[in-house]
């Protein structure tokens, strides 16, 4: 997935406001927009993809600010509050009467937490909102190909699950407990970033909702890179990608980047619409869910 004109305020918002989050220092704060603004111009092009641009403004930011993870606090307070919510959504999936419906409500589940991000122009949320998308994802749900990933699940031995962001990564637990039960013995294996990168759910936040309680194993993926890039990747995680039958990815970054390979393996985008440019690419609306296979 290519940047689209969308895109160029998007990454500085980005950049922006991670800055003020990284130093409270001015000098720091100029100098670290400046060479962000030169890595713009330098990279932001046609056939540039948004979320590689992202990483290289992440890298760049804690370099110059000497900050390595500007969000750790938020971070904190996302799985917090995301666990509040839980019991919740685990009610909503445990009334669902057979495996399929469970799973799919899993899912839909997962896909609303993947509103927990910060920083996209025109997107806002509050976690007082979440139990009602709950109960509206199914009619939010705008490409829906999860009849086909349950089958495809029923069928693997080993499913991998990129997660996204910290907070997202607590209702993540309950779609891995449903995998779980729709695995036929198999195994369910859970990848987080192996650095912090912007929000996105690392070692720590994993292991702070719980989620070597439900998973098989939990792994990293060896690097920071926003989204997925196996060349960036660590050997050990490349071992557990590769022998996957299925993976299931988590939010906008990785569709950005899977849809760059030719893919060897059925492999499940869940996430919701948040910017225009990801909303165009699958022709949806924005704020709208997608479960699409690819």
């Amino acid at each position: 997935m290519k940047v689209t004109f969308d895109c160029a305020l998007c990454l500085f918002r980005r950049g922006y406001m991670e800055i003020l989050e990284a130093t409270e220092d001015p000098e720091i704060q100029l100098k670290a927009v400046q060479r962000f603004l030169c890595l713009l111009c330098e990279k932001f092009e046609s056939t540039a993809v948004p979320a590689i641009i992202g990483t290289l403004r992440e890298r760049l930011i804690k370099e110059v600010t000497g900050n390595p993870d500007p969000y750790a606090e938020r971070k904190r307070i996302c799985n917090r509050e995301a666990l509040k919510i839980l019991p919740y959504a685990e009610r909503i999936i445990s009334s669902k009467i057979d495996a399929e419906s469970r799973f799919r409500t899993a899912c839909l589940v997962a896909i609303v937490g993947n509103i927990i991000e910060f920083g996209i122009p025109g997107h806002e949320f509050t976690f007082e909102e979440i139990e009602d998308l709950i109960q509206r994802a199914e009619n939010d749900l705008v490409i829906d190909e999860l009849s086909e990933a349950f089958k495809i699940a029923q069928k693997a031995r080993l499913v991998l699950l990129l997660t996204d962001n910290a907070g997202e990564i607590a209702f993540d637990t309950l779609l891995v407990r449903e995998l779980k039960n729709t695995v036929r013995n198999g195994k369910v294996i859970v990848a987080v970033k192996g650095k912090p990168t912007i929000n996105d759910a690392t070692l720590e936040d994993a292991l702070s909702v719980g989620m070597d309680k439900v998973a098989d194993d939990i792994v990293t993926t060896g690097t920071d890179i926003i989204g997925l890039i196996p060349s960036e990747c660590s050997s050990e995680f490349l071992k557990v990608y590769e022998a996957s039958d299925f993976v299931i990815a988590k939010g906008m970054a990785h569709a950005e980047t899977l849809t760059e390979f030719k893919l060897q393996k059925p492999h499940l985008l869940l996430l919701r619409t948040k910017c225009p440019t990801v909303a165009k690419y699958f022709g949806v609306p924005r704020h709208r869910n997608v479960a699409k296979l690819i």
